[in-house]
């Protein structure tokens, strides 16, 4: 990673009421007194607290209702496994864009979402030509993302400076939130309320300067985009370097977030285009699930995958071409004209908030960050915006 919705007035609210509720917006659960039809789509229960107006192809959503975050005992669970063969997804159209204030940002990046309470919380870059910070919010529906409260870490003690690539999870053993970045090194800060910016500790690092591998390898490119995931006894860290090599370090779960292992290199290849950026690690039943950024032959950005049966162990590739990727402009499909062509940093969106990165692999979704196909000029300058993929092949 270097590189309108509008709230509503009262006469907008009647309208809106009148026509439903638009394409994954929310179309009921207990409490909800909106709209209780789809201007667009087909109204489907996720739980008794929430329902989403989808595509009549797409398959329901889960989300939690539990009042405090859960972890898992072992990285095993319940979770099923059972990837679909391939990965087919809908792409809505941009929901989340860079507010007009007074950071006039040029870009939103990068993000990291949970669901947890009832709501969504969103951690994501804030970039500007002269470069990389952080910003929170938090909303309960995706159509009303985009009129979120952008609170933006540098007024808190993560500080100013270049901040990007925030990855957020629950470390139960610690009974604290983490967020993972990078800041020039492999970042952390803590927080024992994910709702209060202002309770994010100071920038921390798992290493006093960039790993003599990654020096090593690097290149022309940069160490960026860390991952943590845990397992029943470790902890792991992933990163790349935009030059072709996936690196993995450890710690044992319960000296996280000291003694990080110096990294080896856990993937690689010749064509750094083939295994650029971004990487997402997740456990899905018995076997993880790797997914990273690449550059197809066009320029734009796509995810390949890969899956292991463990976090040290070789990684097989899974839908991992082009042509059959994890995510791409191959596989995700629009209404309309695709308002981009671009499938790039982002997440999946995970209601197991804690260090095992677990997820199902029945109706998943993804928030990604795409752009205009017409965009040009300075990377940092571009204008990417958020939007959400939900799977439509789900396996089960």
């Amino acid at each position: 990673m270097l590189k309108s919705l509008v709230l509503l007035t009262a006469s907008a609210s009647v309208v809106f009421a009148q026509t439903g509720s638009p394409l994954f917006g929310q179309c009921g659960g207990i409490g909800w007194t909106g709209p209780t039809t789809c201007a667009q789509g087909v109204c489907t229960v996720s739980n008794a607290y929430y329902s989403q107006c989808l595509e009549a192809s797409t398959t329901p959503i889960v989300s939690p209702t539990s009042t405090k975050p859960t972890s898992t005992s072992s990285a095993g669970g319940s979770t099923p496994s059972k990837l679909p063969a391939t990965f087919t997804w809908s792409s809505s159209g941009p929901l989340i864009s860079p507010h007009a204030d007074s950071h006039n940002l040029a870009a939103l990046k990068d993000p990291s979402i949970i669901f947890y309470e009832g709501a969504y919380h969103v951690f994501a870059s804030t970039a500007v030509d002269a470069g990389y910070n952080l910003v929170y919010f938090t909303f309960t529906d995706f159509n009303q993302a985009e009129a979120s409260t952008f609170h933006y870490l540098d007024a808190t003690p993560i500080g100013v400076g270049y901040r990007a690539a925030p990855q957020v999870f629950f470390f139960a053993p610690q009974n604290k939130w983490y967020l993972i970045y990078q800041d020039g090194n492999a970042a952390y800060s803590t927080n024992s309320d994910i709702t209060n910016p202002a309770g994010w500790t100071a920038p921390q690092h798992f290493y006093s300067s960039e790993p003599s591998i990654v020096s090593k390898n690097i290149g022309a490119g940069f160490w960026v985009d860390m991952w943590v995931i845990c397992d029943s006894v470790n902890c792991h860290l992933f990163s790349e370097d935009d030059n072709g090599h996936l690196y993995r370090s450890d710690t044992s779960l319960s000296n996280f977030p000291n003694g990080m292992s110096q990294p080896v290199i856990a993937l690689s290849d010749s064509n750094p285009d083939n295994l650029f950026e971004a990487s997402n690690v997740y456990f899905i039943g018995t076997e993880y699930l790797l997914v990273v950024e690449c550059i197809g032959t066009n320029g734009r950005r796509y995810f390949r995958s890969w899956t292991s049966t463990s976090l040290t162990g070789s990684w097989s590739p899974y839908a991992a071409t082009m042509t059959n990727p994890f995510a791409g402009a191959a596989n995700v499909a629009f209404s309309g004209t695709p308002w981009t062509d671009d499938i790039s940093h982002g997440e999946m969106i995970r209601t197991n908030v804690d260090q095992t990165m677990t997820i199902s692999p029945c109706n998943m979704r993804y928030l990604y960050q795409g752009i205009s196909p017409s965009a040009s000029g300075d990377y940092n300058a571009l204008p990417w915006k958020l939007a959400l993929l939900t799977a439509t092949n789900s396996a089960c």
